[in-house]
């Protein structure tokens, strides 16, 4: 289905609000978007809307497995703009956000669907589900200037860190949030703005009355930037992702003074659950 905008999705696309999980995918450039549909697919979202621009060519038998609204995800405050007006008009639906050139991966993602997984999810009373954002990158920078390979995909596969996190006028610790670092945002951090260095995000979430996106890809309801509940360990997942290599690659202040992302920490990227939980980039609490 195509839709002209997103306030024509609004008004006659209600019919694929229905049921859940949503994956809402915002195509930032042409990189992969056919790989990162496909995926999502794969894994078993009951629906797809895609925000993407007019210049997007799709296969048709993809074109008629998801909704397509012709948006603009670069125009300012674009994804939580679109994030919220969908979390408005779908609420207690489970939803998932992302952009091409990312994957999502959770626990035992190659036998399981996302419905099971949040269905188990939903019984432990959570309503949303860390996910940390694990940068891919190409192994070689002079075969794949974009940085971007599904074949030759590396991960850092240490590096990782956490801090606390503080909010409000007193600086108070928020309980049960941490701020997550490492990656490529962490090595080359004097290319990325302190404000875009984390890489945790609340990528999976259930809509509700009031909810709103915050830019840091934070939620306005503090339980749901939690990463457990209060009494055990929960279910997190990862977002392999592209984006922050691509974005290293296209920017001019960073482009000529990197001329390679892999380093003694770098290993191929297995493309499966098991290699990110062995290196502890997602925990399956107490789903066996």
């Amino acid at each position: 289905m195509f839709y002209s905008s997103l306030p024509d999705f609004l008004s006659s696309g209600q019919s694929a609000l229905a049921k859940g999980p949503i994956a809402m995918i915002m195509i930032e450039d042409l990189s992969e978007v056919e790989s990162t549909l496909r995926h999502h697919l794969k894994i078993g979202f009951e629906r797809i809307l895609v925000f993407a621009p007019p210049e997007l060519t799709l296969p048709e038998d993809l074109q008629a497995q998801i909704h397509r609204i012709e948006y603009n995800v670069h125009a300012e405050q674009a994804v939580e703009n679109a994030v919220n007006a969908i979390i408005k008009a779908a609420p207690g639906i489970w939803m998932y956000y992302c952009f091409n050139a990312e994957y999502l991966f959770y626990p035992f993602a190659e036998t399981r669907s996302i419905a099971e997984l949040l269905a188990f999810h939903t019984e432990e009373r959570r309503d949303a589900m860390l996910t940390y954002v694990v940068d891919l990158y190409a192994s070689d920078l002079s075969d794949h200037p974009d940085a971007v390979s599904l074949e030759t995909a590396q991960i850092d596969h240490s590096g990782y860190y956490a801090l606390g996190r503080f909010r409000g006028r007193e600086n108070e610790p928020m309980e049960r949030q941490l701020d997550f670092y490492g990656g490529l945002r962490w090595r080359f951090e004097e290319h990325v703005p302190f404000e875009r260095r984390r890489i945790d995000r609340i990528a999976l979430f259930k809509a509700a009355p009031g909810l709103q996106l915050r830019e840091d890809h934070t939620f306005t309801d503090e339980e749901y930037n939690t990463y457990a509940c209060p009494w055990h360990h929960n279910l997190t997942a990862a977002v392999c992702s592209f984006r922050t290599a691509k974005a290293l690659r296209n920017n001019p202040g960073s482009r000529y003074e990197i001329h390679n992302f892999r380093w003694r920490n770098s290993t191929p990227f297995d493309w499966h659950s098991q290699q990110l939980m062995d290196l502890g980039l997602m925990e399956p609490g107490q789903w066996f």
